[in-house]
């Protein structure tokens, strides 16, 4: 019988596999009713409800992320609930429509509950993205007709 999972061996899991590009197996390290908020989100939609929603979500990126993301920086901190972490880190990107390379710095605060992320707060530089991919003068727009 398999050990379950720490919240920060979970959040490993997690962000190896964004760094490997594996995005159509992350909805696998979260609960059926997991939430996510993208905190700082510009535009769009800043909460995700379910598994379902996720892994929609990533099968998206999956196929449009112009982004190649490698993990750098990590520092995992363990809180006084046993079901949260918080953890800092950079991802050294590169943009392949651009070729600019950038780092983006990245928080976030999971709920992990038996082996599974039930809420992530998750706090990322979407300026940096926004730059990186050219995509300011867009992101202006958007935000001014808002």
């Amino acid at each position: 019988m398999s050990e379950t999972p720490s919240p920060r061996e979970v959040f490993h899991r997690l962000l190896d596999g964004i760094g490997a590009g594996r995005y159509t197996e992350l909805a696998a390290l979260y609960a059926e009713d997991a939430v996510v908020e993208t905190v700082f989100a510009p535009v769009g939609p800043r909460r995700f409800e379910g598994r379902a929603t996720l892994a929609a979500r990533f099968a998206e990126v999956a196929e449009h992320s112009p982004l190649l993301l490698t993990p750098a920086n990590v520092v995992v901190r363990e809180t006084d609930d046993p079901e949260v972490i918080v953890a800092e880190f950079d991802y050294r990107a590169r943009h392949l429509a651009t070729g600019r390379d950038f780092e983006v710095a990245n928080l976030q605060v999971l709920r992990v509950r038996d082996g599974l992320i039930r809420h992530s707060r998750d706090y990322h530089d979407h300026l940096a993205l926004a730059v990186a991919g050219g995509n300011l003068p867009d992101l202006v727009t958007a935000l001014s007709a808002a």
